[in-house]
């Protein structure tokens, strides 16, 4: 089996960097279009008290701003990864570093996203029956997209210059010398 020698091989690139930012900007378009509505199915709602009808603007603004970064976040991650694919393809021990310092702090993002979202729904955070539909897809995503980062750091389908630099530096092995004699 040939090692690989990108540290973004079309797998990951394929994920975060249209997979993940096409998420990002559908869930912004869906805030503009809707932030009433974005706003309301985060979160269970009392059965005593539904969702309101109508949010402050101080509330519109915050998930309006809220989805902006997270589309954002999408959007860099399309430029970076393009860049090093397309900049760095002979260099992949620099890929892989670069790529590090981006995936890194997504990474510690995730983690912390799902950790925040269970933590704001305090007592409801294990009564998964009542979760919106909205917090479902939001816990789904987010691992659909924490897992194969999990999996870019452990070096799984993709190169790493600890373990496939010493193929990549070295090259292919010299041609035989064959004595021909005419």
């Amino acid at each position: 089996m040939q090692r690989p020698t990108s540290a973004i091989p079309d797998f990951y690139y394929a994920l975060f960097a249209f997979y993940e930012p096409a998420l990002t900007l559908l869930g912004f378009i869906g805030a503009m279009y809707d932030p009433v509505a974005t706003h309301n199915t985060q979160a269970p709602w009392p059965v005593e008290s539904g969702p309101p009808d109508i949010l402050p603007k101080a509330s519109i603004v915050t998930v309006i701003q809220l989805a902006h970064v997270c589309a954002l976040m999408g959007v860099v991650n399309f430029f970076v990864l393009t860049a090093i694919r397309k900049h760095l393809v002979t260099q992949p021990a620099l890929q892989e570093k670069i790529t590090r310092s981006l995936m890194f702090p997504l990474l510690a993002g995730d983690v912390l996203h799902l950790y925040v979202t269970l933590w704001a729904l305090g007592d409801e955070r294990w009564d998964v029956a009542n979760w919106s539909p909205m917090l479902w897809t939001t816990v789904i995503l987010g691992f659909s997209l924490m897992i194969p980062r999990i999996m870019w750091h452990l070096g799984i389908w993709r190169y790493v210059d600890g373990r496939d630099g010493r193929d990549v530096k070295s090259g292919p092995p010299p041609p035989a010398i064959t004595d021909e004699k005419n």
